[in-house]
């Protein structure tokens, strides 16, 4: 979307449009845009239309029913946080006392609005105007919250009585792709951990794959799941870290929230404590992503009585069924050593047909051994590839 798609959609006959266009259907969209276009309809409005009904679509899963009134770019919805995860972000900055927030690369405006929404002032900065304007547009029912177009690096915080800072570095090339190395964000990490030079309550949001190793040791660091799906680490310091110092896993499932720490793990970047391995028994956990990311996985094991199957994986057992938001349970049904012939009589000799594959600790690709068994049959089955004692065994297993 450029400047003058923009401007046409903001405009009442624009915005009357947008708000007309049925839900989104990829196999009616082409039929509808040229329908549009033969009634006279601009076709650079008809274009900036569409795509953002197709965007609105996509931005439910992040927006919920909020998507139907905002406006989107395909870069800023997908580094959007979620409206569940900003609403725990902006409950950290009202929970501090926070006068006032700067949001610095406030993308689409996504944590301005959860922000706003809890009655904080907020100062969003975003250094792309397009983007800037996008998020004026969806930030206008909270009137404590300014956007301005400019350098985030460049606001003097002193100057503008900000109190807090959140800040969501941009995490991919111009070309599309993923940054992983924090020094190479935009701005990069060190410069953005500078800021607390000027306000010591700062809070970062970063991806999920940072390692422990470039965690400051002084932050609270916290991996957030929604759904099973780990969706950011955020570092947080000064008053937004009430934890203290130490690595924490959000849990967001069922709509319920669940926080797993280690009172052992004293800093950000302390080592990932070990477990106790234990014989495979009656049942097999598996971890919540951002429990793994937190290397949190012997202290979720202890809750429940369990301990690892392997030295380094991620899987844990144990003799009891144990309810936990922080594990999946699957009962053990049998387990053999991995190889491909024994295993393919297995499941013919079940006539299982239908084979969910899950793996941790081992080289096999799912899809090319699901290839190679060639299974048929109306049985259904789930196994687990993996290390037990040291060789790679297959665990067959029922989800609880």
């Amino acid at each position: 979307m450029d400047p003058s798609a923009l401007s046409k959609l903001l405009s009442p006959e624009g915005w009357a449009l947008l708000g007309q266009l049925p839900p989104y259907d990829e196999t009616t969209a082409l039929r509808l845009a040229s329908g549009l276009r033969e009634r006279g309809v601009d076709a650079e409005l008809v274009a900036a239309a569409m795509t953002q009904s197709r965007l609105r679509a996509k931005g439910r899963a992040k927006f919920r029913e909020f998507a139907d009134g905002m406006l989107f770019t395909q870069a800023g919805l997908e580094q959007a946080t979620r409206l569940t995860v900003a609403a725990r972000h902006a409950a950290r900055y009202s929970g501090a006392g926070a006068t006032l927030v700067a949001d610095l690369g406030c993308g689409i405006g996504g944590d301005a609005m959860a922000m706003g929404a809890l009655g904080l002032s907020v100062l969003a900065v975003e250094q792309d105007e397009l983007t800037a304007a996008v998020a004026t547009v969806n930030t206008r029912h909270f009137p404590d919250v300014t956007v301005r177009h400019a350098d985030a690096m460049a606001v003097d915080l002193r100057a503008e009585g900000v109190d807090a800072v959140f800040a969501d570095p941009a995490r991919r090339t111009t070309g599309g792709r993923r940054v992983f190395d924090p020094r190479a964000y935009t701005p990069p990490l060190d410069q953005l951990l500078a800021l607390r030079e000027q306000v010591p309550a700062l809070g970062l949001k970063v991806a999920p794959g940072i390692p422990h190793t470039m965690l400051p040791p002084e932050s609270h660091a916290q991996w957030v799941s929604v759904d099973g799906d780990v969706v950011e680490a955020g570092l947080w310091f000064g008053a937004l870290a009430p934890e203290g110092p130490g690595r924490s896993a959000l849990v967001l499932r069922d709509g319920g929230a669940h926080t797993l720490a280690d009172d052992a793990v004293a800093t950000a970047d302390a080592p990932v404590r070990t477990g106790e391995v234990r014989p495979l028994d009656h049942y097999l956990y598996e971890p919540d992503g951002a429990v793994i990311r937190a290397g949190l996985v012997a202290r979720a094991g202890e809750l429940v009585g369990a301990g690892l199957v392997a030295d380094s994986i991620a899987y844990l057992t144990g003799p009891r069924l144990e309810d936990s938001p922080f594990l999946t349970a699957y009962r053990v049904l049998d387990s053999l050593p991995f190889s491909l012939k024994p295993l393919r009589t297995y499941l013919r000799d079940r006539q299982v047909g239908t084979l969910t594959i899950k793996k941790r600790g081992t080289a096999v690709e799912p899809a090319q051994l699901r290839r190679q068994l060639s299974l048929s049959g109306p049985a259904s089955a789930t196994i687990v590839l993996t290390r037990v004692a040291g060789r790679q065994t297959v665990i067959v297993v029922e989800p609880v």
